[in-house]
């Protein structure tokens, strides 16, 4: 048997499936229990949940309407300006989330797979987010009081653990998600109450929105915060939360924070990146090598140069789709004071229910690749001034802090998680 095969079975068997590797091959999605007799400890409990959850719309409604809001309601941060669809809106949500939400963390599984994932590279914000789940001041450990669950299982562990290169057979890892869920539903009367609508999982990896299809129902009901948040692939405006894909090269955020302020920025354009996927052989076909007027794309940097002291010097930063939409360029261009500039076909923008985009990035389409410098240059000075500042105000939204802080990327991710579950109304199966 595969040596990985067997890491996971060793920790799997916590989970109380005993014959989990006669049926790992076969299982099939369909399993998933979803028709047993559901038995609640309190069966009133989830009308009081939805009617607290009808205050919180109703206030923030409110909100929405009203021009100012009172600022001795937030000492930290009361968000202002355009960079916001509507900020009153925005705030007195994020405040009924601080006071209000509670998520039930499931136990059940054990690391490497459950509970824990790998908090460096490009995907460490899956790993990232798990640990700050286990400690949040937003778990509870009442799942009669919960208005989310969350499913703390790591894709990023599944493929390492799980997929068999030799084979490239996707039904392992399916079969680790189908299993897991069946084990939740079987012991926990919460996954078939809603079917799945009120849990949530979150993956950074590539392969999350594939492997999470395994299961119709959490692909259908059930919250996925994934960075790779392709509409062309599944990913749903409506349901699923787009996270940003975010790379910490010593651990944590120090040393990429910041940058000269716009003066002293004397590249108009910077790319550089290998040939992932046709958006990048576009670009690199039309502007690769060409510095003229400020243009600096190319696939590699010399061994003198820098690639975030690039970012310095840059205006703005193309932040251009690889094999997938994910990419950590946008947040690297946020993080240094670089307008981004976004090349992606179907990508949702994180945070794009509170954030407006317009404001603080840029967006070229494929067929205006070979029109890039002259698009950038018509952009006048006043608006790329007011872009770059725009862009420096939302930095806060994106940054990652141990332990987490308000407004942080932790937070931002889960108030997205919060208005989807303001926007579900589930029915308590014992009531009319």
């Amino acid at each position: 048997m595969n040596t990985k095969l067997l890491i996971i079975l060793s920790f799997i068997s916590i989970l109380g499936l005993s014959s989990f590797s006669s049926r790992m091959l076969s299982r099939s999605s369909d399993s998933v229990v979803a028709d047993r007799e559901i038995k609640l400890k309190n069966p009133s409990n989830l009308g009081k949940i939805e009617a607290g959850l009808a205050k919180s719309r109703a206030l923030i409604k409110k909100s929405a309407a009203n021009q100012t809001i009172d600022d001795d309601d937030d000492p930290d941060y009361v968000p202002s300006g355009s960079v916001y669809w509507n900020p009153n809106s925005f705030h007195r949500s994020y405040l009924v989330m601080e006071k209000e939400l509670k998520i039930y963390v499931y136990e059940e599984g054990d690391p490497p797979v459950f509970h824990d994932a790998p908090c460096d590279g490009i995907l460490g914000m899956e790993g990232i987010f798990i640990n700050d789940m286990e400690i949040s001041r937003f778990r509870t450990r009442d799942p009669e009081k919960a208005h989310l669950f969350f499913l703390p299982i790591s894709i990023v562990s599944i493929v390492h653990f799980v997929f068999v290169r030799e084979t490239r057979l996707w039904s392992d890892m399916k079969n680790t998600l189908i299993d897991y869920v069946n084990v939740i539903a079987e012991k926990h009367p919460y996954w078939n109450r809603s079917r799945g609508a009120d849990h949530f999982m979150l993956a950074c990896h590539d392969w999350g929105p594939e492997i999470s299809s395994a299961i119709p129902t959490l692909y259908k009901n059930s919250i996925r915060a994934l960075c790779n948040a392709n509409t062309s692939e599944g990913f749903k405006l409506t349901r699923d939360v787009s996270i940003p894909e975010i790379y910490l090269p010593h651990g944590t955020t120090e040393g990429l924070l910041g940058g000269p302020s716009p003066s002293k920025r004397t590249t108009l354009v910077f790319f550089s990146g290998g040939v992932h996927g046709y958006i990048r052989q576009l670009l690199l076909d039309h502007w690769e090598n060409k510095t003229k007027d400020g243009v600096k794309i190319q696939q590699y940097l010399s061994k003198d140069e820098n690639y975030y002291d690039e970012v310095r010097k840059s205006k703005y930063c193309i932040c251009a789709s690889g094999w997938e939409v994910a990419s950590p360029r946008m947040v690297e261009a946020l993080y240094m004071g670089c307008v981004p500039v976004l090349i992606k076909d179907h990508y949702a923008k994180p945070f794009n229910d509170v954030l407006n985009w317009r404001k603080f990035s840029i967006d070229i389409g494929l067929e205006n690749i070979p029109n890039l410098k002259s698009i950038l240059m018509e952009i006048s000075q006043r608006k790329y001034i007011r872009l770059q500042r725009n862009g420096v105000q939302v930095r806060k939204h994106f940054v990652v802090n141990f332990p987490p802080k308000r407004y942080d990327v932790f937070h931002m991710i889960l108030h997205s998680i919060w208005l989807r579950r303001l926007n579900t109304r589930i029915h308590d199966p014992h009531e009319p």
